[in-house]
């Protein structure tokens, strides 16, 4: 099969812009592994060479596992974004069947309001959410960020699987009606027929949810309840930065980030384009 000329020169162009694109997005990251392998002076003489035999070092890495309490704050962050990541599959798997399977009034008025929390940050809301917070009693706990994660989350969640679920043939729920299957039962049903939509809604809050900084500080500043991004916090002081336990920090903090990504790449790319062809 013959390519057009300008086919083939606007192919060449899309994949040169996401080449560039890609390599933009990954310099940062790049950037942080292979100084995070060197000596604090290499740092800034050279911050874009590789580390080599008079570079190399590992003492940001014994230092993080040494003094930082790194297996508790990776711990934390684990706890955290493993538990909202299944309150909202719960309650967004839910409430978007719910809104997609039953006719009530208000149904199209309750998925708009829903949506308003996808444009409206909910760090707007901080101060009465450090209140709320104190008055249960839940300040300097994970179960706060787990909450507090769970409710931003959800809006998306709620707009983006209730039209998936839209799409699901309603002749297929029916027939499960028919052979007794009750509604939870369909409810279940329906589940491995939105995956791609369930791993795009799942990587979109588990990277915010994972690099927050903001509720951790305000809601968990406590030791026992340090995440790791806030525990990198703690190697950059007021006349003295530990650079080297920074970036070891960060470089270790991104690891289940790039593995859980990679396992949930495929549903994301089949969310997207699905979203994209309907």
């Amino acid at each position: 099969m013959s390519i057009k000329p300008g086919s083939f020169l606007q192919l060449a162009a899309a994949h040169l812009a996401l080449l560039a694109y890609t390599a933009l997005a990954l310099f940062p990251v790049g950037l942080i592994l292979i100084n995070s392998f060197k000596e604090r002076n290499a740092i800034f003489r050279t911050p874009f060479n590789l580390p080599d035999a008079e570079t190399f070092s590992v003492a940001g890495f014994e230092t993080v596992f040494g003094r930082g309490a790194f297996p508790s704050y990776f711990l934390n962050s684990l706890i955290v974004t493993v538990g909202a990541l299944l309150l909202i599959f719960i309650a967004g798997t839910m409430a978007a069947h719910a809104l997609a399977e039953y006719q009530f009034p208000g149904n199209t008025l309750l998925g708009l309001y829903l949506a308003v929390g996808i444009m409206v940050p909910i760090r707007l809301g901080t101060v009465s959410i450090l209140r709320l917070v104190v008055s249960m009693d839940l300040n300097d706990t994970l179960w706060a960020l787990i909450l507090v994660y769970t409710a931003s989350g959800l809006p998306l969640a709620v707009f983006v699987l209730s039209q998936f679920m839209r799409q699901v043939p309603r002749d297929l729920k029916d027939a499960a009606r028919v052979d007794g299957a009750s509604e939870y039962r369909v409810y279940w049903m329906t589940i491995p027929l939105i995956r791609p939509a369930i791993g795009t809604v799942m990587v979109f809050n588990m990277i915010p949810i994972w690099n927050d900084l903001w509720f951790p500080l305000i809601l968990a500043p406590g030791e026992r309840s340090k995440t790791v991004t806030l525990g990198a916090q703690q190697f950059l002081g007021q006349f003295a930065n530990d650079y080297n336990a920074v970036l070891a920090s960060l470089t270790l903090a991104a690891v289940p980030v790039v593995i859980l990504y990679i396992l949930f790449s495929r549903q994301l790319i089949q969310g997207l384009t699905s979203g994209a062809v309907k």
